[in-house]
């Protein structure tokens, strides 16, 4: 890893030779001549270089954005001057989530809990999945989010895996796995990179889960926080409620998201404030924002799909937008399914399969004489 030059001022935009601290990255082939970047102290810098001859990327005019910790150069990606999507074909990043807040590019996110519903975000072109504790909800039918387990957590997260290959995934840590322990948040979060192929992982909370952020990003394990309304904490809040609506509440989860990135975190969930606070901690942040009912002015947006598609009963809540009714597509699909099997319209002759004339007749001698009593 690269170290960055001395004497830099936390939030100080300065102009900065870095061919140094390069050199091995030069020597490897790399880079073609020397980079001089724009360095933003705190986190993020974007400058222009050369990539080696034949790169797919070889663009002297592109930006190229860096992110770091604490003075180390953590890692770095090419991005395209457009606001262009990223190539369908290839994988999603943090690098480029952050590389799409620095463009002012919207991030697209959604969550997903099996094979087919993870494929058909990928080809939708979906930036994020997170495959999120809220399965304990939509998909296992209990009351809150609580009951879910770390093995069904796994368990969905490999079907997503498998399923999708482009965008990028997160796992989300259910209920007192990462509480009970720094020890046990390492563990835990390190089965969905290593046992279900996930890219992140989401907890919620804010300056208590610091030294849980902390010590996962040290053991190399990129972390998604959620301050606002915190779902796992809904006998605290008394209920699903708007967060952050008074002076002391809103200047807490200021705080709050402040401490999270300071810890490390690469992007953070906003859920259920106001928009203008919600705003107001996105233009604070150099990591991305990714609002559910949080407003527009977010870095990105997610929704519970089983939402989006209408595919929950009841009360739906007023950030949900629906595209779709197939709660009410599949209750017409089974009811005719139904009545097609009473009424023997189904299956017709078109979805039988055929037997040799001869063969049904030999069959037939030997065996049509007999009825089941």
């Amino acid at each position: 890893m690269s170290e960055i030059g001395p004497g830099l001022e936390p939030g100080k935009l300065t102009p900065f030779l870095f061919q140094e601290s390069l050199q091995p990255e030069i020597r490897a082939g790399m880079l073609t001549k020397t980079s001089i970047f724009l360095v933003l102290v705190s986190g993020v810098r974007v400058g222009y270089d050369g990539l080696a001859p034949g790169s797919s990327q070889n663009d002297p005019d592109a930006p190229t954005v860096e992110i770091f910790s604490k003075g180390v150069l953590l890692s770095k990606e090419k991005t395209a001057m457009s606001t262009t999507s990223p190539s369908p074909q290839r994988k999603i990043t943090l690098q480029t989530l952050q590389a799409k807040k620095l463009r002012g590019e919207p991030i697209t996110m959604l969550t997903a809990y099996d094979f087919p519903t993870a494929r058909a975000l990928d080809r939708a072109g979906v930036d994020s999945i997170l495959v999120g504790d809220s399965l304990a909800m939509v998909v296992l039918g209990y009351e809150n989010t609580l009951a879910v387990t770390m093995d069904e957590m796994l368990h969905h997260a490999r079907a997503v895996a498998r399923g999708a290959k482009i965008a990028h995934l997160v796992g989300d840590m259910p209920f007192l796995s990462y509480q009970t322990s720094v020890a046990d948040a390492v563990r835990n979060a390190g089965r969905f990179l290593k046992e279900s192929g996930m890219n992140a992982v989401k907890l919620e909370g804010g300056r208590e889960v610091v030294p849980a952020v902390q010590a996962l990003v040290g053991a190399g394990i990129p972390v998604v926080g959620h301050i606002g309304l915190t779902p796992q904490k809904v006998n605290q809040l008394g209920g699903f409620k708007t967060q952050g609506k008074s002076t002391d509440a809103a200047r807490s989860l200021i705080e709050d998201a402040h401490a999270l990135e300071d810890a490390g975190c690469h992007a953070l969930v906003l859920e259920a404030i106001p928009d203008r606070l919600a705003g107001l901690i996105t233009r604070r942040l150099s990591i991305p924002t990714i609002g559910i009912g949080a407003g527009a002015a977010c870095d990105g947006q997610v929704l519970v799909t089983h939402d989006l598609l209408g595919l929950t009963e009841g009360f739906a809540p007023k950030f949900v937008k629906q595209y779709a009714n197939l709660h009410e597509e599949m209750a017409r699909a089974f009811a005719g399914y139904v009545e097609d099997v009473r009424s023997r319209r189904f299956p017709g002759p078109a979805h039988a399969h055929a037997l040799d004339e001869d063969v049904y007749r030999a069959i037939e001698r030997e065996w049509g004489g007999e009825t089941a009593h």
